[in-house]
């Protein structure tokens, strides 16, 4: 799907992705899951880009995960048959559903309560019990006994997949140990809901966990079936803060130009504002606050100490982060700067394309992207 009417240079602000570095990324974490012996299902809800799931499933069609059903319907028609939509369904959504299953999409939805379940036997559609791990959201505890009436609803209309869960208190706190810590704690909570369902005579093939941090620091995954990741390909400074990558290990970017100085307050005026960076500041609440994202010059170096200060609309405010003692920027009104993003998936949601990071001198090749629900 490479746009072959590319242009050499994207005007700004544009969303620039590094090729290299996703494969990189990609293939760090699929070795992971094969040294762990489980399959891995990627999440497609930050890429939203049949390129990327091409690269991520190999080039064959293959297991993944999705958050929006526009997503399943994007990828299933692209050839994805696999899908699981790992947002607790609204049965207002059941239609769009059973449209898929009709066509051949094998889409399993999540739930966790009763009323969904009813909702879903009758409408005779695949489910998944979402078990809560950490208490980050939804789901069920193991012991919960809402767990076996739910597995029951289902069971009776044979829609019983398994066992979901998320570990999205990992995001939390920062290291491989500590994420390690979360990952058994995610695992132990989905294979002991399995095993109660088992205990009650129900079925449970498929146990699911993963989170982007779990999935990394995993050590056994005993008793699951699959793992999912999905800001994974790309990775962003959240990521970065709580060391599940580093900086380098960030493929995405967003490309903005120098449009004035205010030299009395250190300022300098980019046309990257929050439209394009998004307002996500995730960054906020960990060891070092990032703003709106790291500055680097076009060629992707960081320009340290420098972030994205504030933004408004179209307006981003580049200045030194507190504490710093250089200089401000000093560059002319026309030069070209990359800013490195908070949360992937939010910057990634402003704009409908990637812009491939040239190869040899060649020119900005397209990936298209969508959105919407």
């Amino acid at each position: 799907m490479t746009d072959p009417t590319a242009a050499a240079l994207p005007d700004t602000p544009a969303l620039l992705l590094d090729e290299a570095r996703m494969q990189r990324n990609i293939t760090r974490l699929a070795r992971h899951a094969d040294a762990l012996g489980v399959a891995l299902r990627p999440h497609l809800k930050t890429a939203k880009s049949i390129d990327v799931a091409r690269r991520l499933t190999g080039g064959t069609p293959g297991p993944i995960t999705v958050s929006t059903l526009a997503e399943a319907e994007v990828f299933f028609a692209a050839g994805h048959s696999d899908i699981l939509y790992a947002v607790g369904i609204a049965p207002q959504k059941l239609p769009r559903v059973q449209a898929l299953r009709d066509k051949g999409c094998d889409l399993v939805v999540i739930l966790d309560n009763a009323a969904q379940a009813r909702a879903v036997a009758e409408a005779a559609v695949p489910a998944m019990i979402e078990i809560d791990s950490d208490g980050h959201r939804g789901g069920l505890r193991p012991d919960d006994p809402a767990l076996v009436e739910v597995g029951r609803i289902l069971q009776a209309a044979q829609c019983l997949r398994g066992v979901m869960t998320h570990a999205g208190e990992s995001y939390t706190v920062r290291g491989r140990e500590a994420h390690a810590d979360f990952a058994e704690q995610e695992r132990k909570a989905a294979v002991t809901a399995a095993e109660t369902l088992r205990a009650a005579d129900l079925p449970c093939p498929v146990v699911s966990i993963g989170s982007t941090p779990t999935a990394h620091a995993a050590r056994d995954l005993s008793g699951v079936t699959e793992l999912r990741a999905g800001v994974y390909m790309f990775f962003d400074l959240v990521m970065a803060g709580i060391d599940v990558c580093s900086q380098d290990d960030i493929a995405m970017s967003v490309l903005t130009t120098v449009i004035g100085h205010q030299p009395a307050k250190g300022w300098t005026m980019i046309d990257a504002g929050w439209m394009a960076l998004s307002r996500d500041r995730g960054t906020a609440a960990q060891e070092v606050d990032q703003g709106y994202g790291v500055v680097c010059d076009e060629d992707g170096r960081v320009l340290t100490d420098y972030i994205v200060a504030s933004a408004n609309q179209e307006h981003g405010i580049i200045a030194l982060r507190e504490g710093a003692s250089q200089p401000p920027l000093d560059l002319p009104v026309g030069t070209r700067l990359r800013i490195l993003p908070n949360h992937a998936c939010a910057t990634a949601a402003q704009h409908d394309r990637y812009h491939l990071l040239p190869q040899d001198g060649g020119a900005f090749d397209v990936w298209p992207r969508f959105n919407g629900w």
